[in-house]
């Protein structure tokens, strides 16, 4: 069993104006799709003759001679010989209009039978992405249609969103009734091979780099975007951290940032982050859009990091991408890399922490009524995201001081990778569902005044519709301390911080510096309950302070004790 693929060369290239993850992963899941189905003819619906051509010619340069079969919007019947249509997001409810109008344009008895949808997410947090979402509530999207969701987090925030607008619809119009598509959890896969090295490789790239044996080198790859995908204070906190340890039997640290920033903004804000918390780790920034820089800096790392906190990533590939080159991984525990990371087994998951339900719902109004931007509010939301620093440095430290560990660790991992997210098995797990949705759909027949918790379920509270992501959730009797000796250090050292402009730009969602006294001031009497932190504070503001905590551990002035 096989399916057409929705073909626009956007969507499948990585060589394109905007580079984001979905175009990655369209275009490793293309090759991979060309390299390992069983089908033994390709079909795929475009939009022009010439995206046809695009890809029969993308399948002849992976060596399939099968027979090529097109559908446009004038031939939308013709996905009934297939029985199947692939599309590369989350958005089946306008083509699951598209098959009932053909359908019953051709006086088919039971038009939404005529063939299956399938998508898939990507990220989900867009105002785009969570009405697509939402619209499969009411569009005719059948049970043997499909949505992939990458990872198990994110179908839990799938779920959250689809139950809160069914619940929105009941209170409205009273409807009694449900019909959604199945939501099976597949993950993104990988060509393991591209990420094989030989020990002269390594060498080779360890000489380019400059670094000895007594430099350990530790690789961030991805876009280097504070907002919008992994805010690295914590990740310079905790090298720093394991730097001041490895700098007593004569070893040093690189970090390597293999990626790409938006903008000049951007980069210096790195750099002086950079400068301020991790003073005595040398930074390299290799451009992540070239081949060679990746490669580089595959062979010639030690240790992969990924401390992502940003609502925007649902999967995440690059840390698989690290275990099939055999490094160990350090990576937050946080969305899909709780499925994809064993930790203590591949490497480390980091805990993270965010605040509970409800003190968000002024960043989701923001963003809907569009007085924030899309990457303003992922970056709000963000800045309230927590990532261990201590939990990372110890893990850090681990690696670095036995070679044993990562050795096992990145073997492990590299097994991992090849035998659960190599695209041989991942499109082996897309076929098995494509082959159940017919079997559903052959057998089937059509189906054919409250306060809500959620006004609007394409624009929940962040903290609701991503509870899933962090370890732990910030509450009244979680338990903080101070990690500095005295308040007076920790507000010097804070001060410092606030001054950096990847910090000082979610000032919108920070509390004042009388606030920020006031809690430190009874922190630095030891480790007390979140709530008895804001015993003097106003209390109009104790909502917004309470969540500010989980800057504060961010910042790494706080943690949870």
């Amino acid at each position: 069993m096989t399916a057409a693929i929705y073909y626009h060369p956007e969507a499948y290239t990585t060589t394109g104006p905007k580079l984001m993850g979905r175009n990655a992963a369209g275009e490793s899941f293309i090759r991979g799709f060309f390299q390992h189905s069983q089908t033994d003819k390709f079909w795929a619906q475009v939009q022009t003759p010439e995206h046809g051509q695009q890809f029969a010619q993308t399948l002849r340069q992976q060596g399939r001679p099968e027979p090529v079969k097109l559908i446009d919007k004038a031939s939308l019947l013709n996905l009934s010989d297939v029985g199947c249509i692939y599309y590369p997001g989350p958005g089946i409810s306008e083509h699951a209009y598209h098959r009932a109008l053909v359908g019953a344009g051709v006086g088919v008895s039971n038009p939404h039978t005529t063939w299956s949808l399938c998508g898939i997410t990507h990220t989900t947090s867009s105002a785009g992405a969570m009405d697509a979402l939402v619209e499969i509530v009411t569009a005719p999207v059948q049970p043997w249609d499909a949505l992939i969701c990458t990872s198990n987090a994110v179908k839990d925030n799938v779920q959250r969103m689809l139950q809160s607008q069914v619940n929105y619809l009941q209170d409205r119009l009273g409807i009694s009734k449900m019909v959604l598509p199945m939501l099976p959890v597949i993950p993104l896969g990988i060509h393991t091979k591209d990420f094989n090295f030989s020990i002269e490789q390594k060498a080779e790239a360890r000489k380019n780099l400059g670094v000895d044996q007594k430099t350990l080198v530790v690789l961030f790859m991805g876009r280097l975007s504070f907002h919008a995908k992994a805010h690295p204070l914590a990740m310079y906190q905790a090298l720093q951290n394991a730097a001041l340890v490895v700098a007593k039997t004569g070893r040093k640290i690189l970090l390597l940032e293999c990626g790409w920033h938006a903008n000049e903004f951007i980069q210096k804000a790195y750099q002086e982050a950079a400068k301020l918390a991790c003073p005595d780790v040398k930074v390299m920034v290799l451009d992540g859009r070239e081949t060679s820089a990746r490669e580089m800096a595959w062979a010639g790392a030690d240790v992969f990091c990924s401390l992502s906190d940003n609502i925007q990533e649902t999967f995440g590939i690059v840390p698989i991408e690290a275990m099939a080159a055999g490094l160990p991984v350090v990576v937050s525990d946080w969305d899909g890399y709780k499925d994809t990371v064993r930790d203590g087994v591949d490497g480390f998951r980091i805990p993270t922490c965010m605040p509970e339900f409800g003190l968000a719902s002024d960043l989701a109004f923001r963003h809907t009524l569009e007085i924030d931007t899309y990457d303003m509010y992922c970056g709000h939301t963000c800045s309230l995201v927590s990532v261990d620093i201590e939990a990372a440095s110890k893990a850090f430290i681990k690696l670095f001081e036995s070679p044993s560990l990562r050795r096992q660790m990145g073997e492990q991992g590299r097994m991992r990778a090849k035998q659960v997210f190599d695209w041989s098995n991942v499109i082996a797990q897309y076929e098995s569902l494509w082959r159940e949705q017919a079997q559903i759909r052959i057998s089937a027949k059509s189906i054919g005044s409250k306060n809500l918790e959620h006004s609007w379920p394409a624009r929940m509270d962040p903290f609701h519709a991503f509870a899933s992501y962090p370890t732990n959730t910030l509450k009244p009797n979680s338990f903080l301390i101070l990690v500095d000796a005295s308040a007076d250090i920790a507000l010097k050292r804070l001060t410092q911080y606030k001054q950096l402009s990847m910090v000082n730009f979610a000032k919108l969602v920070l509390p004042s510096d009388q606030e920020i006294i006031l809690v430190l001031s009874v922190a630095q009497n030891g480790a007390t309950y979140a709530e008895d932190l804001l015993r003097n504070i106003e209390p109009s503001r104790k909502p917004f302070v309470f969540r500010s905590l989980v800057w504060l551990i961010k910042m790494g002035v706080l943690r949870l004790a």
